[in-house]
């Protein structure tokens, strides 16, 4: 442990922890025993003090202009129609991983089970899908 004082504590910790756990353990070599469980509850400490750290971010990096301000919302039910009059100009194969992944929440070996299709094959139909998605919705916006 890098902090004198944090390896102080580590160490009380630690023979505090020592008795009860020798109580219901049977060990063999008490040395190699003790270098274990000593690096395993130091490893334990770095872990949780790791997870415990926090960085400051930007206010606006969870939030969008749409909760800011919901008066600007756009034409929410108009991009759902041109969705799905743009999911029905897909190809068949498309249109079915898509609708499977997107709209069922599907796995890629899901749809594979379901479809018939390699899973190579769902992956590609699915991304060609989403980008003929986009540029059908970006020709008809």
């Amino acid at each position: 442990m890098k902090d004198r004082d944090d390896a102080k504590d580590a160490v009380m910790q630690l023979f505090e922890k020592l008795i009860p756990t020798l109580l219901t353990h049977d060990v063999e070599n008490f040395k190699s025993w003790l270098y274990v469980t000593a690096r395993n509850h130091c490893l334990m400490q770095i872990r949780a003090r790791r997870s415990k750290l926090t960085q400051e971010f930007s206010p606006d990096f969870m939030e969008n202009q749409l909760l800011l301000h919901p008066e600007e919302e756009p034409d929410l039910e108009g991009n759902l129609t041109r969705l799905e009059d743009c999911i029905e100009t897909l190809i068949n194969e498309q249109k079915q991983c898509v609708q499977l992944f997107f709209m069922k929440e599907r796995c890629y070996k899901d749809i594979a089970t379901d479809t018939g299709f390699e899973l190579n094959q769902v992956k590609s139909f699915i991304q060609n899908g989403k980008r003929n998605l986009k540029i059908c919705m970006e020709r008809n916006g």
